[in-house]
C-alpha cells in the first residue's frame, strides 16, 4: 500500500481493465483471497487513519465493495476485542435481501457476524471516521433509496470519510460525482483504491471526493493484461538546470505574445492577460520575449515596469517577420478579445510553433475557414497547443459544457482527432492529451489556481519551454508536460507556504523558484 503522490507517473485503468484484472487475478488465487486481502488492507489504513478513534461507522453496500467493508469490520471489531480503547465498530448494510449477495461478499457477512459483528439498523449520529463501502467502481447511475440516504447521513456527519476503491456515486471512467452534496466539504478525505488507479478519481469531481489517494493492487499483474487508457503524471524531467557557458539569448528560444485587446476596441481592456503571458515565458527561461498587444493602445503601453526586459512591438510588425514567426514560438490569445481575429490566418498558415489560448480558441470556435487552417498544421509538419477551459473545448465542439465535464478525457481526446494539434483541457486534473499518444492527467495543482490570469500564465509558461524545447530537440510533448506540472507544482508550494491568494502575478514571480531553469 502506498499514497499517491505527484512525483511518479501511474498507469490508469478504465473499469471495464479492472475488472478483467480481478477476473484474471481471483481465477489464479484461492478463493476469497482477494476480498481477504482487500478488507485487510482498509482496516490496516483506517487505524493509520484514525487510531485514536472512539467509533468507527461502516456503511457496506451489496456487492464486492460492501464485502470488503464487512471484511475490515471484522478485523477491526477484533481488534475492539483484544486491545483496550480500540474503536467500537458500526456496521449497516444496505442489501435488501443478504441472501443474494455475491459469494465473496456472503462469506464476508457470515464471517463478520461469526466473530460477534453486529449489523445496525441505522448509522449512528457520530462517528470519529467512516468507512464508504457501499459501491465502488459498481455504480451506474446515481445512487437511490438507503445507499442514497446513507451517503448523505455520511456527509453529514463531519468526520473524515474513507472510501473503498472509489467515493461512491463518483465513476470511475470520468471523474463525475452523482451522489447528493457532500456537505461537509472540509472534513479529511481518503479512498483507498485496489487492484488499478482509476482516472476518475484525479479529474472533474475526482479529486475533491477521493481526497488523498492510497493504492493497494493487492497482487502484483504486470503488463501483460488490459492495457490502460490513460496515464497520472507526475514531475516531468525539466530541462538541465545549468546552460552552457557559451549560452547566450539566442539559443534559449524566442516567444512572442500576441493578445490583450486595448479597451478601446469594444470598451473591454484585456492587456493584463498579454503581460501575464509575456512575463510568464521570460521567468519561465525564454531569451527573448516580444509582445505585442492588439487595438488601439496609442502611447498607454511601451514598456512594462515590472518586466522591463519585455520588448514591446507593433502586432502587424511580428506578424509580417516571417523569420521570427517561423523560428519563436508565438502565444496567441490572451485577452485578445474580437480583435485577434485578424491576427490568426497568417498565424496560422506561417508559425512553426503556435500556442492558441482564450480569445485565440474563441474566434477559431466561431469562424470555419480558421477551423480548417488549424487542422491543416498538423499535415505540415508544424507543432501547435490549444489550452481551452472547459466552456473554450464546448465551444471547439460544438457541444454544451456539461458534456465536456462528462468525460474530459474524451473531450480532450475529441480536440486532438478534430485539430491535430496537443490538447491541454484546463481543471481540476487538467487533461493532456496529443496525437498518437495516451491522454495525461495531471496530478499537480489546486483551487488557488482559480483566479484570473493564471490560465494565461500557463500559456506564456508553455511557450517559452516550447521554444527551448526547440533549441535544444527535446520532445515537445515533454516541454508542454513540464509546464502543465509544473504551474500546478507552484500552486501547490504556495498553499503550504502561504496564507495569501495566489494571484496570477505572484505565479509569474515565482516561476523561478518553483521551476530552477
Amino acid at each position: 500500500m502506498r499514497r499517491i503522490g505527484s512525483h511518479h507517473s501511474e498507469p490508469l485503468y478504465s473499469v471495464q481493465a479492472t475488472r478483467a484484472i480481478e477476473q484474471a487475478l481471483a481465477s489464479a488465487l484461492p478463493p476469497f483471497a482477494l476480498m481477504s486481502r482487500a478488507g485487510t488492507a482498509v482496516a490496516q489504513l483506517a487505524r493509520a487513519l484514525a487510531p485514536h478513534a472512539r467509533r468507527i461507522w461502516i456503511a457496506c453496500g451489496p456487492g464486492n465493495n460492501g464485502g470488503d467493508g464487512l471484511v475490515a469490520a471484522r478485523h477491526l471489531h477484533e481488534s475492539r476485542l483484544t486491545q483496550p480503547g480500540a474503536a467500537e465498530v458500526v456496521v449497516t448494510l444496505c442489501c435488501t435481501d443478504p441472501g443474494r449477495l455475491p459469494e465473496d461478499a456472503a462469506r464476508a457477512l457470515a464471517e463478520a457476524l461469526a466473530a460477534g459483528v453486529t449489523i445496525a439498523h441505522a448509522p449512528p449520529d457520530n462517528a470519529d471516521l467512516v468507512i464508504d463501502a457501499l459501491l465502488g467502481i459498481g455504480v451506474r447511475e446515481a445512487p437511490t433509496g438507503a445507499i442514497a440516504e446513507h451517503l448523505e447521513r455520511m456527509h453529514a456527519v463531519g468526520c473524515p470519510v474513507f472510501a473503498v476503491d472509489l467515493p461512491s456515486g463518483l465513476m470511475a471512467d470520468t471523474g463525475v460525482y452523482r451522489g447528493p452534496a457532500a456537505h461537509a466539504a472540509n472534513a479529511p478525505r481518503h479512498t483507498l483504491t485496489l487492484l488499478t488507479l482509476k482516472p476518475g478519481l484525479f479529474t472533474a469531481d475526482g479529486r475533491d471526493m477521493a481526497g488523498t489517494v492510497w493504492f493497494d493492487p493487492l497482487e502484483p499483474h504486470g503488463s501483460a493484461g488490459p492495457a490502460p487508457v490513460a496515464q497520472l503524471f507526475g514531475q516531468v524531467s525539466p530541462l538541465p538546470a545549468h546552460r552552457p557557458h557559451a549560452a547566450h539569448k539566442g539559443s534559449q528560444g524566442d516567444v512572442v505574445v500576441i493578445g490583450g485587446q486595448d479597451i478601446t476596441h469594444s470598451g473591454a481592456g484585456m492587456t493584463g492577460a498579454a503581460m501575464l503571458a509575456a512575463r510568464a515565458a521570460l521567468h519561465a527561461g525564454a531569451g527573448r520575449v516580444y509582445i505585442g498587444l492588439l487595438g488601439d493602445h496609442g502611447d498607454a503601453v511601451r514598456w512594462d515596469p515590472l518586466c522591463p526586459e519585455l520588448m514591446f512591438r507593433h502586432p502587424g510588425l511580428l506578424t509580417q517577420a516571417r523569420d521570427l514567426m517561423v523560428d519563436a514560438t508565438v502565444v496567441c490569445g490572451c485577452g485578445g478579445g474580437t480583435a485577434v481575429a485578424d491576427a490568426l490566418p497568417v498565424l496560422l498558415s506561417t508559425c512553426a510553433s503556435l500556442v492558441l489560448d482564450a480569445d485565440a480558441l474563441n474566434r477559431v470556435a466561431e469562424d470555419t475557414t480558421l477551423q480548417s487552417l488549424l487542422a491543416q498544421r498538423q499535415a505540415r509538419g508544424v507543432h501547435t497547443v490549444i489550452t481551452p477551459h472547459p466552456l473554450e473545448a464546448a465551444r471547439l465542439l460544438d457541444m454544451g459544457t456539461r458534456d465536456v465535464m462528462a468525460d474530459r478525457l474524451r473531450a480532450a481526446t475529441a480536440l486532438v482527432q478534430r485539430f491535430g494539434v496537443t490538447c491541454v483541457l484546463k481543471g481540476s486534473g487538467t487533461v493532456v492529451a496529443a496525437p498518437g499518444q495516451m491522454p495525461r492527467i495531471n496530478s499537480s495543482g489546486n483551487a488557488a489556481l482559480a483566479t484570473a490570469g493564471t490560465g494565461d500564465v500557463l500559456a506564456g509558461w508553455i511557450g517559452a519551454l516550447l521554444a527551448q524545447a526547440r533549441r535544444s530537440g527535446r520532445d515537445p510533448l515533454l516541454a508542454v508536460l513540464d509546464a502543465v506540472f509544473s504551474h500546478g507544482d507552484r500552486a501547490d508550494q504556495w498553499v503550504r507556504e502561504n496564507r495569501e491568494t495566489l494571484t496570477a502575478h505572484r505565479l509569474t514571480m515565482g516561476i523561478g523558484s518553483a521551476d530552477a531553469r
